[in-house]
């Protein structure tokens, strides 16, 4: 499967910067943002399924967000948040993870820049999944809406990411979003179940 390289929006690297280097009294504000994506995309399914019930074909289990520590191949510790939402395809990975949609965003940014933001408010920005960068310095997006195959989304918070078909058999999603982050050395707190 080829792996599709992509360039950030110009916005959203100014954005990733501003987030990791930002002062945030409380780091926890990335597993809040994370959580409530996935109870979105709960929502958007529930809200789906209602016009199209075979939407739940895939995944006929209860629906649910899972908070999952684990470890990966070379030792780092990982923190993943999996829902068996609506999912995304691979232009909805590109869309919604590569460029700001929402319009209040720029001047957000730049209250951002000029430490005036009320940092409550960043998922009202649809900006609230680069809050995971505080913590971690790799981020993995596995999707697989019902209708589409799983795709890979991957980036080091640098000016890219990648964006890959995932093999079918070894995706453990049957419909929804798990978002793995590797969390950087001095976060190994957030692996411990207890504090999440």
């Amino acid at each position: 499967m080829a792996t599709e390289v992509h360039t950030f929006a110009a916005e959203i690297s100014q954005l990733m910067s501003l987030v990791i280097n930002a002062v945030y009294t409380n780091k926890e504000i990335f597993l809040r943002e994370l959580i409530s994506n996935s109870s979105d995309a709960l929502e958007r399914l529930r809200y789906k399924a209602l016009t199209d019930p075979s939407c739940l074909d895939s995944d006929k289990s209860e629906l649910r967000i899972e908070i999952i520590p684990g470890v990966a191949e070379d030792g780092q510790k990982t923190l993943t948040v999996r829902d068996n939402g609506v999912g995304m395809t691979k232009a909805e990975l590109i869309k919604n993870l590569g460029t700001i949609a929402r319009s209040g965003t720029k001047s957000f940014m730049e209250e951002l820049q000029q430490k005036t933001a009320d940092l409550n408010m960043i998922g009202q920005f649809g900006i609230g999944f680069y809050s995971a960068y505080l913590v971690a310095n790799k981020v993995v997006v596995v999707s697989k809406s019902s209708d589409d195959v799983p795709h890979i989304w991957e980036s080091a918070a640098g000016g890219s990411f990648t964006v890959a078909e995932s093999d079918a058999s070894s995706c453990e999603l049957r419909r929804g979003t798990e978002v793995i982050l590797y969390l950087k050395e001095d976060q190994y707190e957030y692996h411990d179940a207890k504090k999440n």
